[in-house]
Order: structure tokens, then C-alpha cells, then sequence
């Protein structure tokens, strides 16, 4: 194992492009694909924390329940945003990516390199063929 893990939704080109990025690095991570097994309250929280982010930044808007469970209520607080992620676990933004360096939600993808212990070892593309690193591994200027 890498020591790296990632939360994953194979239906997220972000989170395949990110998964693509780690595999670039030489590295096989420990994928969780968090909508079939989700993270547990304690696993959650401490990956929000591990962030520096707030609960509410990891919450996933487009294409969830959201709106409907009236989670962009200032009102609510963090335990019931955590309660409705645990119950929605597609409310989890995604991509999450957990390494020796650090803990990251990977939107953009490219947020992943760094984190990764291992330098690129060739050329990548995103899926959209956004290059996002040249033929010497290195990261595209303004990328």
C-alpha cells in the first residue's frame, strides 16, 4: 500500500482525473468508493479537520438533496450537516484524498499533486485533455 487513500465516485470525472493523478505518481492508493461505504461520524470529522475546512465546505450542492433538506439554512449546524452527509453520503464532496502529506478535497483535481508523495512520472491529460503535466513530469505552467 501507498499510504494514500482516496474517497472516490467513479461517476466524478474530477474524481477519476484525481484517482488518474495518483496512479501517474507510481502509487496505488486505497480507493473507497464513500457512496457504497461511507466514512463513520468519527472518520468524517476528522477528515473536515484534516482539511481546515468547515463542515459546510464539504458539502456537495449540485446533484444532491440539498436543497430539498434545506441545508443552506445558516441555522443548521455542523453535527446536523454531519447527521445529513452520513444519511446522504452523496451530500460528501468529493474527491478526498489522504496522504503522508496531507488531507485534501481534490476540486480541482490537480489540487492532489500537492499532497503526493512521488513526483509524476510521465505526461497526463485530463479527461477533457486538459494537460496537466508535460512528457517530463512536470506540472503545466498555470495549472
Amino acid at each position: 500500500m501507498s499510504g494514500i487513500t482516496i474517497y472516490h465516485n467513479p461517476q466524478c470525472g474530477t474524481s477519476r482525473n484525481t484517482l488518474a493523478l495518483i496512479r501517474n505518481s507510481g502509487a496505488e492508493p486505497e480507493i473507497i468508493e464513500y457512496l457504497k461505504t461511507p466514512p463513520d461520524r468519527e472518520t468524517l470529522k476528522r477528515l473536515v479537520a484534516d482539511m481546515g475546512m468547515s463542515v459546510r465546505d464539504v458539502i456537495r450542492q449540485k446533484g444532491t438533496p440539498y436543497a430539498e433538506l434545506k441545508l443552506d439554512d445558516p441555522a443548521v449546524s455542523d453535527e446536523a450537516l454531519i447527521d445529513a452527509m452520513l444519511a446522504h453520503p452523496i451530500l460528501m464532496n468529493r474527491p478526498i484524498v489522504v496522504t503522508p502529506l496531507g488531507t485534501r478535497l481534490c476540486r480541482p483535481s490537480e489540487a492532489v499533486l500537492d499532497i503526493l508523495p512521488a513526483p509524476q512520472q510521465g505526461a497526463f491529460s485530463k479527461e477533457d485533455g486538459e494537460q496537466v503535466i508535460n512528457d517530463k513530469g512536470e506540472r503545466v505552467a498555470g495549472v
